[in-house]
């Protein structure tokens, strides 16, 4: 089969922001107990921080990490995990009935984003605390010494401050499962609260107002319109969250689910154009896709009050991997809405990494993100496709292909494509109007024959990438797409 891809350098939708490959830890399950604070583990260092899950994800390139909720925030108390560790008191976590021991907080939390390359984004709790906590907490991680919480950091044995620029207003507070629950016009209230005084503290911070928990939600856009209308000069951006799910084992649909991730991209896009006319202001406000992932496989969430309990330790398999990355594809091509995204999470729990105490297992998930990661920089072009279709079952007609593609000031060009289709290879011919690809720098396919396949302690590279197929030929190139693939293509362009 044949297809085409034709870009414009000219015509784009701005730059991608990195921090669309952030990733989040919550105190949920093994994420962080066992997975990336073990002491007991031979794989950690002198502050139990686990180095083999530090160098997998140094190398999906996350900018900024998402902490320490989700659900797990809204009961929190962040002044619980500062100080001597055998003062900390342990206490019942309400979102994931689990004990929280207290022995990794804030400040660990800052040390481990040290080691690993990135920076925090940290969660505020509107649930069961307010504005006078969220307050304490901004004090204490960016306030210089000389008060009473900035003195606190210090005598834990971190003079100068953090520094943490992006802050999450609360969690998910439009789900009756959220501890604090509560309506759109009393969130709102607190939210506007919480930020103008965290701001007035710290005029340099980026503000994050919870969105709807989903597109199924009956308080979908409504919910964040309430907030937007109130908050809307304090806040930066909005939280958008997504979970995609294959109860029903067909795997034509499910690949279809990048049409369902772009059509959330655009429903708050609308509302951002809305509410901006509706108040006649110049300013912008983004999209935070802070949740994202496949989740279906495993929804145990009651840890029976264990520490570190096995919860949501979800297998990834390929057809997975391909519904990641057509996320992934969204995020780029839509630079001009969505400005930051957290796959959630990191380790053990829906995770692309699983940890035993001696041992690392890299999900098909991760290489999908390790690639776009790596090689996504600099504008975010607009594709032009033309690709058959094929049936995806109650989602009709949907594109066989999903594309995206950027090009950087060195004209670096990277293009990543999805092949939904289960049978058929296509070859798909990149070109541009306005310049040559000169080069072809590498071409890299995740794929297989098995849809379900995936890796395992005792098969751990059944789903890895391999070197892909292209040639060139007048300053286009042919890309081989095989079936059932996700295919990261880089060239070099000469502009004429």
């Amino acid at each position: 089969m044949q297809a085409s891809l034709t870009l414009d350098t000219l015509h784009h939708t701005g730059d991608v922001d990195p921090r669309i490959f952030g990733g989040f830890a919550e105190h949920l399950g093994r994420c962080i107990y066992e997975g990336i604070y073990d002491p007991a583990s031979p794989h950690a260092n002198e502050d139990g921080f686990r180095l083999d899950v530090i160098e997998a994800l140094k190398k999906l390139r996350m900018p900024i990490m998402r902490y320490p909720g989700g659900n797990f925030v809204s009961c929190y108390d962040w002044k619980e995990g500062i100080g001597p560790r055998d003062q900390r008191p342990a206490h019942p976590d309400f979102a994931w009935k689990s004990i929280e021991p207290n022995t990794f907080g804030t400040d660990e939390f800052m040390q481990w984003c040290k080691l690993a390359h990135t920076t925090p984004m940290m969660a505020i709790n509107l649930g069961t605390k307010g504005a006078e906590e969220a307050a304490a907490l901004l004090e204490y991680c960016n306030m210089p010494t000389g008060t009473y919480w900035a003195d606190r950091r210090a005598l834990n044995g971190q003079k100068e401050p953090y520094g943490v620029k992006l802050w999450c207003l609360g969690n998910e507070m439009d789900g009756p499962w959220q501890a604090g629950h509560v309506p759109a016009e009393e969130y709102a209230r607190r939210a506007d609260q919480a930020g103008k005084i965290m701001r007035g503290l710290d005029d340099t911070i980026e503000l994050v107002a919870c969105g709807s928990s989903g597109r199924g939600m009956s308080t979908y856009l409504n919910y964040d319109r309430v907030t937007l209308e109130y908050c809307w000069d304090s806040v930066s951006y909005v939280s958008a969250h997504r979970y995609s799910q294959n109860h029903r084992n067909d795997t034509a649909w499910f690949l279809a689910e990048g049409v369902e991730i772009e059509r959330v991209i655009e429903d708050y896009a609308g509302l951002f154009a809305y509410v901006r006319g509706m108040k006649r202001s110049n300013k912008r406000v983004y999209l935070s896709f802070d949740e994202w992932n496949v989740w279906y496989k495993n929804h145990e969430a009651d840890g029976k009050w264990q520490k570190a309990p096995h919860l949501l330790e979800e297998i990834y398999n390929l057809e997975d991997a391909l519904v990641c990355a057509q996320y992934l594809n969204a995020f780029i091509r839509r630079a001009d809405v969505v400005k930051v995204a957290c796959i959630a999470q990191i380790v053990n729990v829906i995770a692309p990494l699983l940890t035993t105490s001696t041992g690392l297992l890299v999900q098909a998930n991760y290489y999908p993100f390790q690639l776009m990661a790596e090689h996504c920089s600099g504008r975010s072009l607009v594709p032009a496709l033309d690709c058959p279709t094929y049936d995806a079952g109650e989602r009709g007609e949907a594109p066989t292909l999903d594309v995206s593609a950027t090009v950087n000031d060195e004209n670096t060009l990277a293009v990543f494509v999805v092949n939904r289709s289960q049978t058929e290879t296509i070859q798909l011919a990149v070109s541009f109007p306005d310049a040559s690809i000169t080069r072809i720098l590498g071409v890299d396919t995740l794929n297989g024959t098995d849809p379900k396949a995936a890796n395992s302690w005792e098969n751990p590279h059944a789903v890895i990438p391999r070197h892909g197929n292209a040639h060139l030929d007048g300053g286009v190139v042919t890309v081989e797409i095989p079936p059932l693939s996700f295919t990261a293509l880089r060239g070099k362009l000469e502009l004429r």
